[in-house]
C-alpha cells in the first residue's frame, strides 16, 4: 500500500503524567484536511467502566482504509496487543488494518501504542489527535485495558463524509484511566451444568471488553467433576459423567484447561481454579469411594441440594489425593490463585472442618498458590497469606479481617449473578435476594460491611452458579446487563453509585449485546434505544 500522500512525522518531544505535547510537521497537504468531521464530545461518550479523567477535544480522528495499528516492535507484549487490536477493528469495521512494528522517526497516520515509564499496572493514557491515536501505557496490560476503551470509543457505524471510502470517526480529546481495585472477576459454576470450551471463551470476551481481569473456574461439585486429573482418572470417566438435571455432563481435558488458561492470558485474564471441598464432593467420592466422609459408596446426584457430603477430614489418602489434585492443575494455572472451596460444607464436623483447612491451605502454598477459600475457611486459624471470599457471614469476615486476610467481594444478596432479577425472570434463584440491574449497581464494595476495612478489600467478583441454566444463552440472560455495573464497581469504585447516569450509560451498550450476539435480559429499568421487536430471541425467555 502506498502512503506517501499522508506520511507524517511524529516526534514524541515531551511525556508528562497528565499530557503529552506531540509535535507534527506535513511534508503535503494530505487527505485529512479536505474532510469535515463531526463535532463530537469524548466526555458524553457512553463508557463502562467510567475512566478516571475525560478532556474533550474539538477535533476528531477518522478511521479508515488507510490507517495502521504501529507498536514497539521490541515488545512481544505490546505487539500482543496490537495484533489483538487491529484483528478486533478488522472485525468490527471491516477495514483491513495492518499491524506494523514502530521503525526509525518517520511514521505514517494510524494507532500508535507507546510504552511508557510514567505508568505501570493497568493505568493507561488515550490521546485521540486529528491524524492519530496515542495509546500510552507502562504494560501491555495497560494498553490492552486502553484497548477496550477505544473500541467503545467506535461509533455504531461508518459516518457519512464528504470522502469516498468508510470513515469511523472517533471523538477527540484524553482519557486517563487506572483501576481502583486489582481484583475485578466473574465467577462460572461449570460443575452444575457443564459449559463448552467455547461457552467459556465468549464469556472470556465479555468480561475483557469490561476490563475485567479474573475469571474464577468452579470445577467441582456434588453434580460433576470437570477437569482432568491424570492421577486419578476416574475423576472424569465416573465422576463427570452427571450434571443437573440428569444431563450428559461432560470435563475439560488437560489440553481443553490449557486452552482456555491461554485464550484467558491472551486477554489479560487469569483463570482462578476451585476444587471445592470438603463439601460439595459426592462427584469426587463416587469416582473414588475411599474419599468418602461417612464411609458409604454414594450414588450420582442431579439434584440442587446442598450440604450433605464430606471428604473423610482424618484419612490421609484423602489429603494425597488432594495433593495430587492441587499439582496437576497448578502446574497448568499460571496465575497467583487456588481456590480451594470449603463452603457449605454442613455435615463436615467444625472440629474436622477446621483441621482439614488447616491441612489442604499449606499444601496449596507449597506449589507456589495462594489459597482462596468462601468465607468459611476463615473459622481455622490461618494466616494473611490466605483471601477469604466475602458472600453470607459478617461474622465469618470479621475472622477473616482479624487474621490479616484479604477480602473479596462477592455479598449474595448484591454480586451473584444467579440471582433472579424479579419474581418474573425466567431463570435463576432468589434465595439471598431478588436482583434488579439497578441493585446490582447501587453499592460500594468499601463501605458495603462495616466489618471489613477498606484497605483489606482485594476487589469484586461476581458469581454464577449453574443450578438453573445450561447453556451459554442462559448464561447470558442472567450475566447481562447486570455484569458491567460490577466491572465498573470494582474499576472505578463510586462511592455512591449514580444509578440515574449509569442507566444512561448502560442503555447505550445494547449495539454491542445485539452485536456480539449476547442474550440479554431486556430490563424495563433502562431506557433501551431500541424496541424490543428487534429481539426476537427474547421471545420465551422472560
Amino acid at each position: 500500500m502506498n502512503y506517501s500522500n499522508w506520511q507524517r512525522k511524529i516526534i514524541p518531544s515531551l511525556f508528562f503524567p497528565g499530557f503529552l505535547i506531540l509535535l507534527m510537521s506535513c511534508e503535503k497537504q494530505v487527505r485529512r484536511s479536505q474532510i469535515t468531521f463531526p463535532v463530537t464530545d469524548i466526555s458524553v461518550v457512553s463508557l463502562i467502566p467510567q475512566p478516571v479523567s475525560v478532556a474533550p477535544a474539538a477535533r476528531a480522528f477518522g478511521l479508515d482504509r488507510f490507517s495502521a495499528v504501529y507498536y514497539p516492535g521490541e515488545n512481544p507484549g505490546f505487539k500482543l496487543v496490537g495484533d489483538y487490536l487491529a484483528t478486533t477493528l478488522r472485525k468490527r469495521t471491516g477495514l483491513q488494518l495492518p499491524a506494523n512494528p514502530i521503525a526509525g522517526d518517520t511514521v505514517y497516520q494510524g494507532i500508535f501504542l507507546q510504552k511508557t515509564d510514567i505508568l505501570d499496572g493497568e493505568a493507561y493514557h488515550l490521546r485521540v489527535l486529528p491524524d492519530s491515536i496515542l495509546l500510552m501505557a507502562g504494560t501491555p496490560e495497560g494498553a490492552f485495558r486502553g484497548v477496550q476503551t477505544l473500541r467503545q470509543l467506535l461509533p455504531g457505524n461508518s459516518n457519512n463524509t464528504i470522502a469516498e471510502h468508510p470513515v469511523w470517526v472517533i471523538p477527540g480529546g484524553l482519557i486517563e484511566d487506572e483501576p481502583r481495585y486489582s481484583y475485578r472477576g466473574a465467577m462460572l459454576d461449570v460443575a452444575r451444568h457443564f459449559f463448552t470450551v467455547e461457552d467459556v471463551k465468549k464469556y472470556i470476551d465479555q468480561l475483557a471488553y469490561y476490563k475485567m481481569n479474573f475469571l474464577h473456574l468452579h470445577l467441582t461439585d456434588d453434580q460433576g467433576w470437570r477437569i482432568e486429573i491424570k492421577s486419578w482418572p476416574k475423576l472424569t470417566s465416573v465422576g463427570g459423567q452427571t450434571e443437573v438435571g440428569g444431563g450428559p455432563g461432560g470435563f475439560y481435558s488437560q489440553d481443553d484447561y490449557r486452552e482456555l488458561v491461554s485464550y484467558a492470558s491472551r486477554r489479560f485474564i487469569t483463570i482462578v481454579p476451585e476444587v471445592d471441598m470438603p463439601g460439595h464432593t459426592n462427584a469426587a467420592s463416587l469416582a473414588y469411594p475411599i474419599l468418602n466422609g461417612n464411609g458409604k459408596t454414594p450414588k450420582p446426584y442431579t439434584g440442587t441440594r446442598v450440604g450433605f457430603s464430606t471428604l473423610d477430614t482424618r484419612k490421609d489418602t484423602v489429603y494425597s489425593f488432594i495433593d495430587d489434585v492441587v499439582r496437576e492443575i497448578s502446574s497448568m494455572s499460571p496465575g497467583p490463585y487456588f481456590h480451594i472451596g470449603g463452603d457449605e460444607s454442613l455435615v463436615t464436623k467444625p472440629a474436622d472442618f477446621k483441621y482439614f483447612i488447616e491441612r489442604v491451605v499449606p499444601i496449596v502454598q507449597k506449589y507456589g498458590k495462594t489459597p482462596v477459600g468462601w468465607d468459611e475457611v476463615a473459622t481455622a486459624t490461618l494466616d494473611g497469606e490466605v483471601v477469604a471470599q466475602f458472600w453470607s457471614a459478617e461474622e465469618n469476615a470479621e475472622m477473616a479481617v482479624s487474621q490479616g486476610m484479604k477480602i473479596l467481594m462477592s455479598p449474595a444478596k448484591k454480586a451473584y449473578l444467579d440471582m433472579q432479577y424479579d419474581s418474573i425472570s425466567r431463570f435463576g434463584l432468589h434465595w439471598a435476594a431478588y436482583i434488579p440491574v439497578d441493585s446490582a449497581y447501587t453499592w460500594s464494595l468499601s463501605s458495603y460491611s462495616e466489618a471489613i476495612p477498606p484497605e483489606q478489600i482485594l476487589g469484586i467478583e461476581a458469581p454464577l452458579w449453574s443450578e438453573t441454566i445450561s447453556n451459554i444463552e442462559e448464561l447470558e440472560y442472567l450475566a447481562f446487563p447486570r455484569l458491567p455495573g460490577y466491572a465498573e464497581l470494582g474499576w472505578s469504585a463510586p462511592e455512591e453509585p449514580s444509578w440515574e447516569e449509569y442507566r444512561e450509560r448502560l442503555a447505550d451498550q445494547f449495539e454491542y449485546f445485539l452485536r456480539e450476539d449476547i442474550r440479554f435480559y431486556p430490563s424495563e429499568r433502562i431506557p433501551w434505544k431500541v424496541p424490543d421487536s428487534e429481539l426476537p430471541w427474547q421471545q420465551g425467555m422472560e
